[in-house]
């Protein structure tokens, strides 16, 4: 949402209501500000990876440094204090990086092929223990030179911290632009994690809303109002091919698929009241999962596709529930505070994130479903819509910065923080791509 979040009955039209108020002068291309890394952050040097005399279109060695800065784990030796650039494993002097205080080093060299492809090799060394940690081999073109960078930030990211990194998966969002007419022009966009290589998945004169990926990255699901009221639509993102997937009177809203990739979760109001419902895309076959006087919207399946959290006002306040679908069971998971919606789980399928007020502040926050530990994440104005990251350390939100609104990112434990605004214009509603292995 883009200002005060409100009860979900009023959720879909206070979408629509506020993009159609958005004045927004340019199409939004994401930046990236940093504004709190870890206490102690790891030292590393990356230095450049380069081809010779042939100039690349992508600076390798730039794009590997932006990516572990922006994981906030991790602080970069700047290039002009570098002592030296080595290529090959002979041409590192330990002792030369220990005066910088440099922990890890990156280096490596690309070679263009005769065919014109690139062999790029990197090595990962520990500069105190004068040992190599991880060293690959990666072949490539010219076009796809960031995607080999953020493949080496990964293995880099993974190797020091055990855990999977995320560069190389992307982010789905929704920009409106005022057109010729200065009728609001929507477009559902995906970009990098990292906001370059922006791309235009779709473009609508009628409010666009709720991205949702599938599970192999493949597709996106989302709201679409050019039929004249909200329906749920699917489209491949490798040729644009694009379905229709509901078209009943009143809500049609919330996409959100399984993890096999089979259904999808959503929420509809065409037997009177919004419920959560599972569509079987290959039988489409529909089946009601809530049957409740009261709203029940935001549906999101746990990781083993057993069960669906989701907000519902059937408690007199929005709260977060879960619903077995097998047996109908249900358990209200969320207490604390006087508002908690758009539950997201982590991988884990412990770690809940969600909208959270306690008073009048809306911010993100995570509770262990395990141990109880509630944790507020944020402090930025009006934050809303969660996302996590597939490798469960980071969640990207929307906010507003004076009146501005824009994405920001938080890690889980909240020691790491970054902003992703538009250069121009506004952004929202994010949804984070699962692994694109």
């Amino acid at each position: 949402m883009l200002s005060t979040p409100i009860s979900a009955v009023r959720q879909l039209t206070f979408f629509l209501l506020v993009w159609l108020g958005l004045a927004l002068t340019a199409q939004a291309q994401l930046s990236i500000e940093i504004t709190q890394g870890a206490d102690n952050p790891t030292v590393i040097a990356v230095s450049p990876i380069e081809a010779g005399a042939s100039v690349l279109p992508e600076n390798i060695s730039e794009i590997v440094a932006a990516d572990l800065r922006r994981s906030g784990l991790f602080k970069t030796i700047d290039r002009a204090n570098m002592l030296s650039f080595p290529r090959v494993q002979s041409e590192v002097f330990f002792r030369d990086w220990r005066v910088l205080g440099t922990e890890y080093l990156v280096y490596g060299q690309a070679e263009r092929q005769a065919d014109g492809r690139l062999k790029v090799t990197f090595s990962l060394v520990e500069v105190l223990g004068e040992k190599t940690v991880l060293s690959q081999v990666v072949h490539g073109n010219d076009s796809n030179l960031r995607d080999i960078a953020h493949y080496i930030s990964d293995k880099v990211y993974e190797a020091i911290t055990g855990i999977r990194g995320a560069f190389s998966t992307r982010i789905a969002y929704v920009t409106a632009i005022p057109g010729r007419d200065s009728k609001l022009v929507y477009r559902l966009m995906v970009a990098d994690a990292d906001g370059a290589r922006e791309r235009l998945v779709l473009e609508s004169r009628e409010p666009l809303m709720s991205p949702a990926w599938s599970p192999d990255g493949k597709e996106l699901a989302y709201v679409s109002f050019e039929t004249g009221r909200p329906a749920i639509f699917r489209q491949r993102l490798g040729d644009a091919n694009r379905e229709q997937l509901t078209d009943f009177r009143g809500l049609n809203g919330a996409p959100a698929w399984s993890p096999d990739g089979r259904k999808l979760a959503l929420v509809l109001s065409k037997d009177g009241n919004p419920e959560i419902y599972t569509l079987d895309l290959a039988s489409r076959q529909f089946t009601r999962i809530t049957n409740h006087f009261g709203i029940d919207t935001e549906p999101n399946w746990t990781p083993d596709g057993k069960a669906l959290i989701f907000t519902s006002d059937r408690g007199g306040a929005p709260q977060i529930y879960k619903v077995a679908l097998a047996s109908g069971e249900l358990e209200r998971l969320t207490f604390r505070g006087n508002y908690n919606a758009r539950p997201r789980l982590a991988p884990d399928g412990r770690t809940l994130v969600m909208v959270h007020r306690d008073g009048g502040s809306f911010h993100i926050a995570s509770q262990d479903l395990v141990s109880g530990d509630f944790r507020v994440l944020t402090s930025t104005y009006l934050d809303e819509s969660p996302t996590v990251a597939p490798n469960g350390a980071m969640l990207l939100y929307a906010t507003k910065r004076g009146t501005q609104n824009l994405l920001a990112a938080v890690s889980i434990d909240a020691g790491v923080r970054f902003l992703l605004p538009a250069r121009q214009g506004d952004v929202r509603e994010p949804a984070w791509s699962p692994f694109l292995d």
